[in-house]
């Protein structure tokens, strides 16, 4: 899985050998419609754990800043993923006032099922 520059956005991939895919944002994203990138590399990330019969987790806790265009690519994501059954975690930095409001919003999608996770890092 290749990594992902997008403006000042790096996602860095690293594949455990647990076959969890590590993705690791950098940088800021401020893109004002950063889902036209974002989608057709989600759907290859989600493709590509599917068949390897992984997990993804995304960590958000090295980014200087997002968006809201970003926060619905990341429903979009979580949706995405429930669909799929593809097992998705996003960890953050709780002590950044900014992750911890933007974190807290999205645990509406956290279920019993155990497909959609938060956790501090």
């Amino acid at each position: 899985m290749d990594n992902l520059t997008l403006g000042d956005l790096t996602i860095e991939v690293r594949v455990t050998p647990e076959t969890v895919f590590q993705c690791t944002w950098k940088g800021k994203s401020n893109e004002r419609n950063p889902q036209e990138v974002l989608k057709p590399w989600f759907d290859t990330l989600l493709t590509t754990v599917s068949q390897q019969g992984g997990a993804i987790e995304m960590h958000f806790d090295k980014i200087e800043h997002f968006n809201s265009s970003t926060i619905t690519a990341l429903i979009r994501l979580i949706q995405s993923c429930r669909k799929g059954g593809v097992k998705l975690t996003m960890v953050y930095d709780q002590s950044l006032k900014w992750q911890r409001l933007s974190f807290d919003a999205l645990r509406v999608f956290e279920k019993n099922d155990d497909m959609f996770s938060l956790r501090s890092a």
